[in-house]
């Protein structure tokens, strides 16, 4: 593998990581202290984050909770 070719394929693979985003419930307030953490592409995380929200903590699935979320979502360390 050539080093132009190297470095592209770092480069793609330093971009995809970059994309990732979480959402991490133990910022959030919540009265059962949640802990969950979920990360991914911003609409894998917006979609599990919707339906945890709902399952877990009682929400009801609106434009607005996914909005809410949807701001919340930060740069992935993973």
């Amino acid at each position: 593998m050539g080093v132009k070719v190297g470095f592209r394929i770092l480069i793609l693979k330093y971009k995809n990581m970059a994309q990732r985003k979480a959402a991490d419930c133990r910022t959030m307030p919540s009265e059962k202290n949640c802990s969950l953490y979920i990360s991914g592409t911003a609409e894998e995380v917006l979609d599990a984050a919707t339906q945890h929200a709902v399952a877990s903590h009682g929400h009801k699935n609106t434009p607005e909770l996914r909005e809410e979320i949807r701001k919340g979502l930060v740069d992935a360390n993973d």
